[in-house]
């Protein structure tokens, strides 16, 4: 008497589509999670089970956990921090740019949760955090140096313009990291006119310095 051959278990169909919901809704689910508890506090499995997600299809897309942050870094922060300064440049008045350029840059109220909290985080024992953060302050760089330059009432040194967009950046990456601690600790945003006074400091500097 011949056997049945027994009949192998439909295999769910890959495709692009599945493929991309699933990595896209592992992504969204570390970035919760990295956010609120910190990378090192947040195991895989918390990260499946917020996904909807087997455990083993996380390590299909990111082999270690660090992965999902390297994907987090390369992927959800913005690669240009401001594509056009003549949408913020006010000509003969620094101070009014550099507060049009906060605003356009929104680091402060930014919808991703990586720019306004991971990144500060998880910069000092992560490297490709700092390399992101690097990368993302150098480019703030140079375009505050461009939007200082186009707005100058008059011609401005190139170290002038370095070390005043340099103050600038500096400042701002410090308020947007204030994120961070006014959700843990209540400690106060800053305001509309404390963002003003500050550009005023910077606009001041340029044009002492000359």
């Amino acid at each position: 008497m011949r056997r049945k051959r027994a009949v192998p278990t439909p295999r769910r169909r890959r495709s692009k589509k599945v493929d991309g919901d699933a990595r896209q809704l592992i992504l969204d689910a570390a970035e919760r999670l990295f956010a609120a508890n910190g990378f090192d506090a947040t195991p895989t499995a918390s990260i499946a089970e917020a996904a909807g997600v087997p455990k083993g299809l996380i390590f299909y897309y990111f082999p270690t956990k660090g992965a999902i942050l390297s994907a987090l870094m390369d992927e959800r922060v913005p690669p240009q921090p401001l594509d056009d300064i003549e949408s913020v440049v006010v000509p003969g008045d620094p101070a009014k740019s550099l507060v049009n350029m906060d605003a356009a840059l929104n680091l402060r109220e930014n919808n991703s949760s990586v720019l306004r909290v991971i990144m500060w985080r998880e910069a000092d024992t992560h490297p490709d955090v700092r390399k992101q953060l690097r990368r993302m302050r150098d480019q703030l760089l140079e375009a505050t140096a461009r939007v200082l330059a186009a707005s100058a009432p008059g011609p401005v040194q190139p170290g002038t313009l370095r070390a005043c967009a340099a103050a600038w950046v500096s400042a701002m990456l410090a308020i947007a990291s204030s994120d961070r601690l006014h959700a843990l600790d209540g400690v106060p945003l800053p305001t509309a006119d404390e963002i003003m006074n500050v550009a005023q400091v910077v606009a001041a500097g340029m044009s002492h310095m000359g």
